[in-house]
């Protein structure tokens, strides 16, 4: 990536001032340094939050179509770019660079048309008796976003924060930022106006709190671990932001029993090893009749040996490592923990996955427990890597409350060769989204979760609403 990219992003210039020393960015499939960023602090969020400040009055008063066609063109080069954005994600993230092409680089682009489809029909003027009612802009945002998914993320936050009228200052994850600065790079290009979004690298107890400190920020938007967005909202009260929180996750796949047995079990694979695990929504518990688990635990284990932990950059790949050291020992450390528990192992395990290859990047082997406790630490906590446990069932009302004895509430999904039925079951599962019958995630649609997995909403007009707050004239 050229030199220009790895640099703060303040006022539509590109920043090299070190504020300490560079953060280092490491590729996951290799351990080798590929790159750094500077560190910055809060003297760069304090100018990078007068720089919003200073663009907010001018990008405010644009009209909603002319924010619109500015999406139009971001969505066009970001379209362009795939291949460019792909390899970066691979290269940062250790995504299989298949995945980089059909996930990571090319839901963005959808995700930037969905937020012009949703905003040209939004209305931000509406009549109530002798009231007129406008939707205004809160102010400054605050984006702080995670590694996992480091374009779709930082577009589902501040692309429809652009979109309501919004300017941004944006922490990327310090370990997976590049991809942050490419997108940075394409929206000044597509025509955005200087100081509507600005990155200020770093990492979160220096550039995140001062973010979520400043009295100039009106508003917060952050993703990540559930200890750290309890902290984020405390430290959001002293200022009274307004808050959108999107945490963690320990979704429940409920196979009923008319389902296609082989497609839900595959697909749930799939989905629980998706990024190698590295998704907040993965349905990482599933759930069967206890009379279907024998043949259950058959295909899933089928199911995760074709996924052979391997190089990232090799198209036959279909999963690479975890994205750091650490979150590769937490990983093990959790199979670990499930094993002593007494689940039974059916599918990988802690070991580390042989060849010259591997010997060197964070991997592990995608792992399946089976006769999982639905009170145990696998049931119940979210490992945030290549594991899935399979849990039994009595009947359906038993399998809601399975699906429901957890704190987290973001994701889910229901099989049944009925799909009224599914439907019913899926609106008795406490979470922000479900899945019937492997339906596909969607971009126009409300994203977001309950209880401990946060509130607010992301994608689509839920997304914009976020960052707008009404103003009633009386007449």
């Amino acid at each position: 990536m050229p030199h220009q990219w790895t640099a703060h992003f303040i006022a539509g210039r590109w920043e090299h001032e070190q504020g300490g020393r560079p953060i280092q960015v490491e590729n996951p499939a290799t351990g080798r340094v590929i790159g750094s960023v500077p560190e910055g602090d809060a003297r760069h969020v304090d100018r990078a939050v007068e720089a919003a400040r200073d663009a907010l009055a001018g990008w405010s008063k644009w009209t909603v179509e002319d924010r619109a066609r500015l999406l139009d063109r971001l969505a066009a080069l970001l379209e362009e770019r795939q291949e460019q954005m792909a390899q970066t994600v691979t290269a940062e993230l250790g995504a299989p660079i298949k995945l980089a092409r059909g996930l990571h680089a090319a839901l963005p682009v959808n995700d930037v048309r969905e937020t012009a489809r949703a905003l040209r029909a939004m209305e931000f003027e509406t009549g109530v008796a002798n009231s007129r009612v406008h939707s205004v802009p809160v102010g400054v945002v605050g984006a702080i976003t995670p590694w996992n998914y480091p374009v779709h993320q930082v577009v589902s936050k501040i692309v429809p924060a652009i979109a309501a009228g919004c300017t941004v200052v944006l922490k990327p994850s310090e370990l997976a930022p590049l991809s942050a600065l490419l997108l940075a790079r394409t929206m000044q290009e597509a025509g955005l106006p200087d100081g509507v979004l600005n990155v200020v690298n770093g990492n979160g107890p220096a550039v995140g709190q001062a973010i979520v400190d400043h009295v100039g920020v009106d508003a917060v938007s952050f993703t990540g671990s559930e200890a750290t967005g309890r902290a984020v909202a405390q430290q959001a009260a002293r200022t009274l932001k307004r808050i959108t929180l999107e945490l963690g996750g320990k979704s429940a796949n409920v196979i009923l029993d008319d389902a296609d047995l082989v497609k839900a079990v595959k697909v749930g694979v799939a989905n629980c090893f998706l990024n190698s695990g590295q998704s907040c929504n993965a349905l990482t518990r599933l759930l069967v009749p206890f009379e279907m688990l024998a043949e259950t635990e058959e295909i899933a284990a089928a199911a995760a040996a074709r996924y052979v932990p391997g190089d990232p950059t090799d198209e036959r790949t279909r999963i690479g490592p975890l994205v750091s050291a650490r979150q590769r020992a937490q990983v093990v450390a959790a199979i670990e923990r499930g094993v002593s528990d007494g689940a039974k192992l059916i599918a990988g395990g802690p070991q580390r996955p042989s060849g010259q290859t591997l010997e060197t990047g964070h991997y592990v082997w995608p792992t399946v427990f089976t006769q999982v406790d639905p009170g145990s630490f696998l049931a119940q906590e979210e490992i945030f890597g290549p594991v899935l446990s399979i849990i039994g069932y009595a009947d359906e009302a038993d399998a809601i409350a399975i699906a429901n004895n957890s704190r987290f509430g973001l994701g889910g999904a229901v099989w049944s060769a009925d799909v009224d039925r599914a439907r019913t079951a899926a609106r008795q599962i406490h979470t922000g989204q479900v899945d019937i019958n492997g339906g596909a995630f969607n971009p126009a649609a409300p994203f977001g979760g309950v209880k401990n997995s946060g509130y607010g909403r992301e994608l689509g007009r839920a997304g914009i609403e976020e960052f707008l707050y009404q103003q009633s004239l009386q007449f």
